[in-house]
């Protein structure tokens, strides 16, 4: 089924990480914000990696990523997708990232798990002509990498902001 994306991308003049995942999951377009599946490990491990505790409400992951100059986002702006499955993608359209990259001071791009960072170096990177650094995705269907792998890779985002 085609797929629209229907999150505003989130950053301020200031933001100078960008996170692209693929595309909200249905979850999260159902809460209207990113990574917001419950077994979603993306807030629990960018809270340990900055050693902060990040509330339940948008409004508190709004307020930490502010605070550490962090944009969310995605690859697609439209796609065929089975439910969230990142496998299932195909006949994509992108967004265009240079109008939030143009807009803030974003220095550092990471992807979300292998297909983001397919597409981003595919679709996007041309464009952007920064380098994307690979993160695991957090996705609760990926949870054969065990935490301590994935907290170590998540890292590298800490040791720029």
């Amino acid at each position: 089924m085609r797929q629209q994306h229907v999150l505003e991308p989130f950053y301020n003049p200031d933001s100078e990480i960008l996170i692209l995942g693929t595309l909200p999951s249905v979850k999260s377009r159902e809460a209207n914000f990113y990574y917001m599946h419950p077994q979603n490990r993306f807030w629990s491990l960018l809270g340990t990696v900055f050693n902060e505790h990040i509330g339940p409400d948008i409004t508190d992951k709004k307020l930490f990523l502010t605070k550490h100059k962090i944009a969310l986002w995605d690859v697609c702006s439209s796609c065929e997708i089975n439910g969230s499955s990142d496998a299932s993608i195909k006949n994509i359209s992108v967004n265009d990232v240079n109008q939030i990259i143009s807009k803030s001071k974003i220095k550092h791009i990471y992807t979300t798990g292998k297909k983001a960072f397919e597409l981003y170096n595919k679709y996007l990177f041309e464009k952007t002509k920064i380098e994307a650094i690979y993160l695991y995705s957090p996705s609760p269907a990926n949870c054969a990498i065990p935490l301590e792998k994935m907290l170590k890779n998540y890292e590298t985002i800490s040791k720029i902001s």
